[in-house]
């Protein structure tokens, strides 16, 4: 099983499955991060926290600990 937070910079990902519990889940699907849906890794910060990631035409950042919730293929 691969995370979103072990990805690396420049690859595109695509979400496999979201984990985690109850308004956690729920604000990653809020920010457009659903099943099927393609992530562009762009860069992480100095400290690698948080990641920035485009993600339906737009950019967002996502910390360490949310990502690690984010299944990818």
């Amino acid at each position: 099983m691969q995370t979103l937070r072990q990805a690396k910079i420049g690859d595109t990902v695509r979400v496999k499955k979201l984990h985690g519990e109850g308004g956690v889940k729920r604000r990653i699907m809020d920010m457009g991060i659903t099943k099927g849906t393609e992530v562009y890794i762009r860069k992480a910060a100095p400290l690698g926290d948080p990641i920035e990631i485009t993600v339906r035409g737009y950019e967002l950042s996502i910390r360490k600990e949310d990502a690690e919730m984010i299944e990818v293929e």
